[in-house]
């Protein structure tokens, strides 16, 4: 049997007697663009932060790679929903203080490069040396996307990072890190509100149930051709099965089973041992 590059087992989050979510498993493959759609209060950004090991689970385990996530590393890397970025250093600034403590023998030059590389590539070259007050929101943004690219992470995290922009910033944002992590270039876990989001960036779609007390209840494959072209997605063939589908789940399904017990689903090379969520592919979201 394989192993997943990262191995969710069987976590859960309690607060007092009453679970977040409970009896979490699933797995990400290295290369995989994977998301995680539910309400709020499901437990999203707590998930994401026992990934990036700034929490432990109340039960489980997690696996990446062999060893064991017992606290935070700079193999994981986080994009905030806010940009988290320090206010008295510059764009260049905040991306090289992250380089520094991942690469502590590096140069002032070779930080720099690298620095100025990672800004290039999210298209902030020319606002290098401004500090984040003089910046705009999507700028900022983009300074978080290129600090955590510049770090070169195993696993990139990412919750709910284009949130808080406006519409045509986040539509611009998502095509450059769909462009940039995508399509087996990064194995990358972001948690999201947005339908459509998901499904122009991710390979598989988690679908967890209203909490408290939530549960991983379906993972739909995302089975459009990429690249993807925002502008165009919609005209893909099975697009709005595929979108109609997690609506659904939304609006209905996931309340509804929010109170039934989890469906288990033992697929090939899956031990009896360890449940799982049903998979769906666009040729059985009718079934």
């Amino acid at each position: 049997m394989t192993h997943p590059y990262l191995s969710v087992e069987g976590i859960a989050r309690r607060y007092g007697a009453r679970a977040v979510f409970r009896n979490l498993w699933f797995g990400v493959e290295r290369g995989e663009f994977v998301c995680l759609i539910g309400h709020s209060g499901c437990g999203k950004t707590t998930i994401l932060n026992i990934l990036a090991g700034l929490e432990a689970p109340d039960d489980g385990a997690l696996v990446m790679d062999g060893h064991e996530i017992s606290g935070p590393s700079l193999d994981r890397a986080v994009i905030f929903q806010s940009h988290a970025l320090y206010p008295w250093l510059s764009a260049l600034g905040n991306v090289a203080f992250a380089l520094k403590s991942r690469h502590p023998r590096w140069s002032k030059a070779q930080i720099e490069a690298r620095a100025r590389q990672a800004l290039d590539l999210v298209g902030l070259k020319d606002a290098a040396h401004q500090k984040p007050c003089e910046l705009s929101g999507g700028m900022k943004q983009r300074v978080g996307i290129a600090r955590a690219l510049s770090l070169e992470p195993a696993l990139l995290l990412m919750d709910e990072p284009f949130s808080a922009l406006d519409a045509l910033t986040r539509g611009t944002l998502q095509d450059e890190v769909g462009g940039l992590v995508g399509g087996g270039k990064q194995t990358a876990f972001m948690i999201t509100h947005d339908v459509d989001e998901a499904i122009l960036l991710a390979d598989r779609i988690l679908l967890m149930t209203n909490g408290p007390d939530a549960y991983l209840a379906e993972i739909v494959i995302n089975t459009l051709p990429r690249p993807r072209d925002r502008a165009n997605l919609h005209r893909q063939p099975g697009y709005y099965a595929l979108r109609n589908h997690i609506v659904d789940f939304l609006v209905t399904r996931s309340r509804v089973l929010a109170g039934e017990r989890p469906v288990h689903w033992t697929g090939r090379d899956v031990p009896e041992v360890i449940p799982a969520a049903p998979t769906k592919t666009l040729e059985t979201l009718g079934t």
